[in-house]
């Protein structure tokens, strides 16, 4: 499914404070010529590279942008409420690292969103309750304990979304501007997921071999991760690479394989994924 056509079905118009309607402008990026094209990319992404661009090419890199900018807008919002719900004990490590985390996610939409210039699209509304499913910031009366489980199982479910989503949404950048920063970001959001396992840990009291050492195991969504999330995980247990069998070539176990090697997620999954999180 393209990025654009399901953010048109998930995001109300009401949310935009243009003139144009939400259903306007995906049709304008819809029907791009290749003239309308070359003129709407921004910082000369179709000449960078001394060659053109097909329409379908700039097309691909733009709702790929796109993708990423609605991931990057869910967990900005999603840490700036964490901070501001009172769920994070005050003054401790994990403040500090939503904190800092914040920060990030909040430079990759800036970042993003001055990269699509005109192509750039707004912030959907999010329910981080996704239906009432969760209550990461307490609003309900879940009690502290649980929204704060919750607060970070979430975390860890975006975190390890947006890491392979980069990842998977490479292809469709090669050739542009926006490849090396896109890697770029790619690897910081790693470092968030490694840490926001961490914080998992110890306050589930996991042992080192329970928590996998911050790396994603097989498919195992990890202990206490909701069942709702194993889409994120799904595909990890992929023992295959380059078309080497690295069981039989290794002599490692599928465990030890799965680790080692860290899968891409295509759009249409990326995107599903952030739509149970858009009202």
């Amino acid at each position: 499914m393209n990025i654009i056509k399901l953010l048109d079905e998930f995001t109300s118009e009401r949310l935009l404070e243009k003139t144009s309607s939400r259903r306007d402008v995906f049709g304008t990026f819809g029907s791009l010529g290749k003239k309308a094209a070359l003129a709407a990319i921004p910082f000369g992404m179709a000449t960078s590279t001394g060659k053109a661009f097909t329409a379908q090419d700039q097309n691909a890199a733009v709702s790929a942008l796109q993708l990423a900018l609605t991931l990057e807008y869910l967990e900005a919002e999603f840490y700036i409420k964490a901070l501001d719900s009172g769920v994070l004990p005050g003054g401790g490590r994990a403040e500090a690292v939503y904190q800092q985390i914040s920060k990030h996610e909040t430079a990759h939409v800036e970042f993003l969103k001055a990269g699509l210039g005109e192509n750039s699209i707004d912030s959907p509304q999010f329910d981080f309750t996704a239906g009432g499913a969760f209550d990461p910031f307490n609003q309900n009366g879940a009690g502290q304990e649980v929204a704060y489980a919750q607060l970070l199982a979430l975390a860890q479910a975006f975190e390890d979304t947006g890491v392979r989503a980069y990842k998977g949404q490479a292809g469709n950048l090669m050739g542009t501007p926006f490849l090396t920063p896109a890697l770029q970001i790619h690897s910081v959001e790693a470092r968030h997921a490694s840490e926001i396992r961490r914080l998992r840990a110890n306050v589930m009291g996991m042992s080192t071999e329970q928590n996998a050492l911050g790396w994603i195991t097989l498919d195992n969504r990890g202990p206490g991760m909701p069942e709702a999330t194993q889409a994120v995980y799904n595909g990890e247990e992929n023992i295959t690479q380059g078309g080497v069998d690295l069981v039989a070539a290794t002599g490692f176990d599928a465990v030890v394989v799965s680790q080692s090697y860290d899968e891409p997620m295509d759009g249409e999954t990326a995107a599903n994924i952030a739509s149970l999180f858009i009202v």
